[in-house]
């Protein structure tokens, strides 16, 4: 892999800027791809997947990512976003009922949220992991380690998503290369998990 801080003949930005211009184009296959809602976690994997490449010098191209997703889309990715759909719809139906009034309602709120994060975080996390590319349960199992080990690495998930929701919040279009800074957190927080272990 070349040096991040060398530039090629001829290149006007340097290999950063070429790097943060494929996280975009990434960022916006992913949105395209995660738009029927079910493919979302093999969407945003792939995505993650991609952008670890560009650490061992494979091109992270919008290119590539197709390629990758073409060769990995199985029913077990699909079977994977129908949970997540599902879990989706049940936090936001706990989150009605605790806003309609019910006794105890403030409590069960906060119990929800907090739920409600931490699947987020395991979530998100099982995206960025190898695993998620052949064998969800075991990704999903490694990611809830994960979670609990590195309380940080959890922490920096959820300040990436709270961010690429603002962004999407403050300016409608920035939601189709949300996905792109995401993945790119979510891979750093896990490349970051993986050397703590290996320093460990």
């Amino acid at each position: 892999m070349r040096d991040l801080s060398s530039r090629e003949p001829g290149e006007v930005f340097g290999p950063r800027m070429t790097l943060f211009a494929d996280m975009l184009s990434v960022g916006l296959a992913t949105a395209v791809v995660s738009l029927p809602v079910v493919t979302l976690p093999a969407a945003l994997s792939t995505a993650c997947a991609v952008l670890r490449g560009a650490g061992e010098g494979q091109p992270a191209t919008a290119g590539r990512y197709f390629e990758l997703l073409r060769r990995r889309l199985r029913a077990g990715d699909l079977m994977a976003g129908a949970v997540a759909l599902a879990g989706a719809l049940l936090f936001a139906a706990d989150l009605a009922l605790a806003g309609a009034g019910l006794p105890g309602a403030p409590l069960f709120a906060v119990a929800a949220g907090a739920i409600g994060a931490a699947a987020l975080v395991v979530g998100l996390r099982a995206c960025a992991r190898p695993e998620s590319l052949t064998d969800w349960p075991t990704a999903v199992r490694e990611a809830a380690r994960d979670g609990v080990a590195d309380p940080g690495g959890s922490g920096l998930v959820l300040l990436a998503v709270a961010t690429a929701a603002l962004c999407a919040w403050m300016l409608l279009p920035l939601a189709f290369l949300a996905p792109g800074p995401l993945a790119l957190a979510l891979t750093a927080v896990h490349i970051r998990r993986a050397g703590m272990s290996r320093s460990g």
